[in-house]
């Protein structure tokens, strides 16, 4: 058995290094080595600014108000606010705005992806961008997006989103911004070798040219639209000074079922769009999508399969005996940081960093676990405000 033993140890731990070190060096180097930069000129497109929103009647004003703040011309601008059967007053919110710019347009309940598609069908713009009802941007976020448009190679282009602390929020916020941290870095060298693997829901663009209606609700809608644009031989860039705010999470809970949610949908993404993992047609961007997107996603498995090889391996060597006593280290020292996420211990790096790695791949796992038993989200309530956030 020790061979097979060792056989899993090494495929485990060979797999978890690529996915989390060695694929991001390896995106770093290809775009060092290529170095595709965009031509970006100042241009004012028009742009239609769009916003699917449910029951959103705490945050819509701001939102609005944030839009309205922004530094670009207001005959080049159009806010369309897509409500999907909004119970509450979020529409008469936007209706007491008297602005040409402001347009409210009313659907039943179907979910997002609907709403997004016919207020694209409504739109006017030449660009169309896409945003969160809860987030805030930049007075320069538009002109920044708009700017890489000068280059024909690009297609749509992807913000900067950051997350705003809050107050009595527990740990997991701490963990978050970290995480994205790195996400963000490896945008960069994503956008360097060509294209980012898709764009985030909370600021991104794309040429109203090269949208396409996605073909399946229980897929992220920010993927789907995004990746299209890599799909008709088009760039999707990454934008670091177009900033986004979002409040961060304020429960680890929350956070939890969030993950698992956008991973399930973010699986099926792939799968509806796999023909981008051919890559004799898609060349590096292919590798980019399926380190990115999948092999991150089964780093869990890794994570067992290392433990348990470790463990069956340390009766007879050392070495695999300190192996072991790390990765139990690491894992007590998660376990530490969930118990104490709501107290200020829990703000120590040492602590919330190992408990956001172990809540991110458990989200992950319960998300691998649902696709195997056939679970598919397509719509849900979104959860914000106080400590739902």
């Amino acid at each position: 058995m020790e061979p097979l033993w060792r056989g899993i140890f090494w495929g485990a731990g060979v797999a978890l290094v690529y996915a989390t070190f060695g694929f991001a060096l390896l995106v770093a180097a290809y775009g060092f080595v290529r170095m595709r930069k965009v031509d970006q000129k100042p241009v004012t497109p028009r742009i239609s600014l769009i916003v699917a929103a449910r029951n959103e009647e705490r945050q819509i004003h701001a939102k609005i108000e944030n839009s309205l703040a922004l530094d670009y011309p207001a005959e080049a601008l159009e806010i369309l606010i897509g409500s999907d059967g909004s119970e509450d007053a979020t529409e008469a919110h936007v209706r007491s705005y008297d602005d040409p710019r402001v347009r409210l347009l009313t659907f039943p309940r179907r979910g997002k992806i609907h709403v997004l598609n016919d207020c694209v069908v409504q739109a006017r713009g030449e660009l169309l961008v896409f945003s969160d009802a809860n987030t805030h941007l930049d007075p320069q976020a538009l002109r920044r997006l708009a700017r890489n448009f000068a280059d024909p190679t690009v297609g749509g282009a992807c913000g900067n989103q950051l997350y705003r602390k809050r107050g009595g929020s527990e740990s997991t916020g701490a963990g978050e911004r970290l995480y994205w941290s790195y996400d963000k870095w490896l945008k960069r060298q994503e956008s360097r070798s060509g294209s980012i693997v898709s764009a985030d829901g909370a600021l991104y663009a794309v040429r109203r040219a090269l949208y396409e209606p996605p073909s399946t609700q229980a897929a992220t809608d920010d993927f789907m639209i995004s990746t299209a644009v890599v799909a008709r031989g088009r760039r999707l860039v990454y934008e670091p000074e177009a900033l986004a705010w979002e409040p961060e999470t304020a429960r680890a809970a929350q956070e939890f079922r969030r993950k698992v949610r956008i991973i399930v949908r973010g699986l099926c993404g792939v799968v509806a769009r796999r023909a981008l993992l051919n890559p004799f047609r898609y060349g590096f961007y292919a590798v980019v999508l399926f380190s990115h997107k999948v092999l991150r996603r089964l780093v869990p498995l890794f994570l067992i399969a290392l433990f348990t090889s470790s463990a069956a391996l340390a009766q007879g060597s050392g070495s695999f005996r300190a192996i072991l006593g790390l990765q139990i280290v690491f894992y007590a020292l998660a376990v530490l940081g969930a118990i104490t996420r709501a107290q200020r211990a829990g703000r120590w790096k040492l602590l919330y960093a190992p408990f956001h790695y172990c809540l991110l791949n458990g989200a992950a796992l319960v998300a691998l676990l649902q696709l195997a038993r056939g679970v598919r989200i397509e719509r849900w309530e979104p959860e914000r405000g106080g400590a739902a956030g």
